[in-house]
């Protein structure tokens, strides 16, 4: 590739012309029926304020498939590119990126197209990071969509009672730490006792594995004045029960809704009719979080994060999918086996994918 000199680029050009990259190349909540893997992609050139990011690392979420279903933007039409964050090494830069970012930096981000060997990323999108390590992908999203949402609609507080649903998953992990951080009881829904036994390592005063223990029952028993904050991403059943367990003047944060992705609708039912009663009985609340809508706290709640991190003082659980049956999710081609594996629920902590990266590589 013959970059002008406006671009500085990795020792007078290691770039290729063509990628690999994932492309939805039809609207489905079926992953595997939405999306493509194309060979020989032309590599994007960087503007002047851009940085061209080689992908070392990129995460997996349970809206991945919302995206290849057209749910977030029902004017965008295929083919489009998908995946919302990765962590690399810049290779290339325009001028003005030059100011603060250099080739061969590690950087973070979080943008659409991160499904690819090569993004182009805004210099003013991209996070600087001391290395490339997968921990710091974990952030980009699921650590940040906990602290924020925690932070401004929580109201933690030393002693209230704080119940997470699939608590061992991406998310679920810093929703844990944080209420344990601000001096909360906090109690984990998971599927399984190794993850429980995650679940305790991490501080979690109480686990339910709702496989063999029942969800409803459990918190009925030992919380019969109901919690004070639930941080719930399940859907369906889960949310019935979760709001049944309020607390009065309790709040219910919903981040999400896995279980109902997978529906044609992205949906599962729920049990609505009753819900003015329930809250109105209570005084409780049932409050969304989006992380776009939060975007002006952004920068400030990641380098928070970072600081805890480097400090030793939150764990960030990465799953490269070692124990899935076809093994470690590398190359592009695993991020189809990556969507399976956490729909199936397997995770414990956050789904990475590993790209392949060459010898001579900083990373």
């Amino acid at each position: 590739m013959s970059y002008s000199r406006h671009f500085l680029d990795f020792q007078g050009s290691s770039i290729p012309s063509s990628m690999k990259k994932l492309v939805v190349t039809k609207l489905s909540q079926n992953f595997r029926e939405a999306v493509t893997l194309q060979q020989d992609s032309p590599v994007p050139l960087p503007g002047d304020g851009d940085l061209l990011v080689k992908n070392r690392f990129v995460g997996i979420n349970a809206s991945d498939i919302n995206y290849s279903a057209g749910r977030y933007d029902a004017s965008v039409k295929p083919p489009f590119d998908i995946g919302f964050e990765g962590v690399g090494e810049v290779v290339a830069l325009g001028l003005s990126a030059s100011a603060n970012f250099t080739v061969g930096q590690a950087v973070a981000y979080v943008k659409a197209g991160s499904f690819a060997e090569y993004t182009v990323v805004s210099a003013r999108q991209a996070v600087p990071l001391p290395s490339v390590k997968p921990e710091f992908l974990t952030l980009m999203v699921s650590g940040a969509t906990a602290y924020l949402s925690l932070k401004e609609l929580g109201d933690l507080s030393e002693g209230k009672k704080v119940l997470v649903t699939a608590a061992a998953g991406g998310t679920g992990q810093f929703a844990v730490q944080l209420a344990k951080k601000a001096k909360c009881h906090v109690i984990g829904t998971c599927s399984s006792d190794e993850k429980g036994g995650f679940l305790k390592s991490i501080g979690c005063d109480r686990t339910i594995n709702y496989k063999t223990e029942n969800v409803e029952s459990v918190l009925r028993k030992d919380y019969p004045e109901g919690v004070d904050v639930v941080y719930e991403s399940v859907g369906g059943k889960m949310f019935d029960l979760a709001l049944n367990a309020l607390a009065i003047k309790g709040c219910l944060i919903v981040i999400g809704f896995i279980t109902g992705y997978q529906n044609p609708t992205g949906l599962q039912p729920i049990k609505a009719e009753l819900l003015p009663a329930k809250l109105l009985k209570k005084s409780a609340s049932i409050r969304g979080f989006f992380l776009n809508h939060y975007l002006s706290d952004y920068k400030m709640a990641l380098q928070h994060l970072l600081k805890m991190y480097e400090r030793g003082d939150l764990v960030c659980e990465v799953d490269f999918g070692d124990m899935s049956p076809e093994g470690k999710f590398t190359g592009l081609e695993s991020v189809f086996r990556a969507v399976d594996y956490m729909y199936m629920g397997k995770n414990i902590g956050k789904i990475v994918v590993e790209l392949p990266h060459s010898v001579n590589s900083k990373l």
